[in-house]
C-alpha cells in the first residue's frame, strides 16, 4: 500500500479519499479512516473483506492481486490461474515442497503475461508481472532440486525481461536498466544463454532509441556466440541494421537484414507467436520497415508499412499490436512529408499518437524524426506546429 500510494505521490489523506471516491456506501470519518489507513500500512492490522476491495480499486487493480493470499496458499491462485484438477495438484503437491504441477502453472502464467505484452496497458501488466516475480522469487526458499532451482531461476529471468521493457515502455529508464541487469543476472547464473541474449537486446533497444547508434553495435557484439542461432539472434541483427542505418552505411544495413532473414529460415515458424520473445517472420518486415525508413527508400518502406498494418490488424479492425501499428503511421508519415504532402504526413502522424498502449522513447525517438523532416519542409505551417504540439504532449514537456 505504501509503495503504491508513494509511486503515485499521494498523501495518506489523498489516498484516503481516492478510497472514499471507490465507495457506494456510507464509509467514517476521514480522521477515522486515516487512523485505519495508518494501522493497514504499518502492518499493525490487515484490510478486512470489506475495505480490500475499496483499496484495491483505489489503486486501480482488484482484491486478489493487491492482497494475495498467504504463502501456504499460493498454489491456490496457481490453480485458479490454470484451470488444474484439484484432487492432482493437491497430491502432486504433497510428494514434495515444489511439484512439477506447481511449475507448470508459474510457467503458463509466465508465457501468459510475455504473450499480453503487445496489447495489454503497461501499468496494469507491470503490475502483474511485479507481483508473479515475487511469487516466482519465493520459490526459492522452497527445497527444490538442482533442475527446478534452474527452471526457477529461468522463470524469474523471463518475467524480469518483460518488466524491463515495460518499464522502458514506461519511460522509466533507470529502473529498466537495473532490471535488464538483474535479467542477465539470472541467465547467468541459470546458463540459459536466450536470456542473457535478450537481455544484450534490451540494451541495444534502450542504446538506439536513446540516439546511442554505437551503443547499440557494442550492445550486439558483446552477446555469446552460442545466441547467435537462437530466435534473440534475429532481433539482435535487426538492431544491428537500425543502428547502422542511422549512421548512413547502407551496406552493412543490407548485411544486418540478410543474417536476420537467413537465420529465420533456419529456425521454421515458431509455435507461440504472440509472445513478445519469440522473433515471427511478420515481424521482420517491422525491422525492415525502420531501416528503409531512415535510408530514405520510401517506396519500400510505404510497402513494409502497410503490410505491418495488415498484419497487425485483424478482420473486424481489432489492433492486435498497437505499437507496431504506430510506427507504421509514422513511417507513413515520413513518406508523406518527404513526397511534400503535408495534410497526410500530419494525419499519418497524429494517428500515430492515439493508442493508449505506447512505448514511449520509440514513439518520441521515431516522432521526433518525422517532426524534424516537417520543419525540414514545412517549417511555418499551422500544421507542423500542431503536429510538433502534439508530439511535445505525448514526450508530457
Amino acid at each position: 500500500m505504501r509503495s503504491e500510494r508513494d509511486a503515485r505521490g499521494w498523501s495518506q489523506a489523498e489516498a484516503v479519499r481516492a478510497l472514499r471516491a471507490k465507495s457506494s456506501q456510507n464509509l467514517p470519518t476521514d480522521s477515522t479512516l486515516l487512523r485505519n489507513w495508518r494501522r493497514w500500512e504499518s502492518g499493525e492490522s490487515r484490510p478486512d473483506d470489506f475495505y480490500a476491495p475499496l483499496i484495491a480499486a483505489a489503486f486501480d487493480t482488484v482484491a486478489a492481486a493487491f492482497f494475495p493470499k498467504a504463502r501456504p496458499s499460493r498454489d491456490d491462485e496457481l490453480l485458479t490461474a490454470t484451470g488444474m484438477d484439484t484432487l492432482e495438484f493437491m497430491g502432486r503437491l504433497r510428494m514434495s515442497d515444489v511439484s512439477t504441477a506447481t511449475l507448470d502453472a508459474v510457467r503458463i502464467t509466465a508465457e501468459r503475461l510475455c504473450r499480453d505484452y503487445a496489447s495489454t496497458d503497461a501499468h496494469q501488466l507491470h503490475r502483474e508481472a511485479s507481483g508473479w516475480l515475487r511469487r516466482i522469487a519465493a520459490l526459492l526458499d522452497s527445497r527444490l532440486t538442482l533442475a527446478q532451482h534452474k527452471e526457477v531461476l529461468e522463470l524469474a529471468g523471463w518475467v524480469a525481461l518483460l518488466l524491463g521493457c515495460l518499464e522502458y515502455d514506461l519511460g522509466r529508464r533507470g529502473g529498466a536498466e537495473a532490471t535488464r541487469r538483474a535479467a542477465r543476472s539470472l541467465g547467468m547464473e541459470s546458463g540459459n544463454t536466450e536470456i542473457i541474449g535478450w537481455s544484450s537486446e534490451l540494451a541495444a533497444w534502450f542504446a538506439l532509441t536513446q540516439g546511442n547508434n554505437r551503443g547499440v553495435i557494442q550492445a550486439v557484439d558483446s552477446v555469446p556466440p552460442e545466441c547467435a542461432d537462437s530466435g534473440v539472434g534475429v532481433q539482435l541483427a535487426a538492431q544491428r541494421a537500425k543502428a547502422w542505418a542511422r549512421l548512413g552505411d547502407r551496406s552493412a544495413v543490407d548485411a544486418a537484414l540478410a543474417q536476420g532473414r537467413m537465420l529465420l529460415d533456419r529456425l521454421g515458424h515458431p509455435e507461440d507467436l504472440e509472445n513478445h520473445f519469440v522473433v515471427d517472420p511478420q515481424k521482420f518486415d517491422f525491422y525492415a520497415m525502420d531501416c528503409c525508413r531512415v535510408v530514405g527508400d520510401d517506396i519500400r518502406a510505404e510497402r513494409f508499412a502497410r503490410a505491418v498494418l495488415a498484419d497487425s490488424t485483424t478482420l473486424d479492425g481489432t489492433v492486435r499490436n498497437p505499437m507496431r501499428v504506430a510506427e507504421a503511421h509514422l513511417t507513413l508519415a515520413m513518406v508523406a512529408a518527404r513526397g511534400r504532402d503535408l495534410e497526410l504526413a500530419v494525419s499519418e502522424g497524429r494517428q500515430a499518437f492515439e493508442s493508449k498502449r505506447r512505448s514511449l522513447p520509440s514513439l518520441l525517438c521515431i516522432g521526433g524524426e518525422v517532426g524534424r523532416e516537417l520543419m525540414a519542409h514545412f517549417p511555418d505551417d499551422p500544421q507542423t506546429q500542431e503536429y510538433l504540439d502534439e508530439l511535445r504532449a505525448v514526450s508530457g514537456t
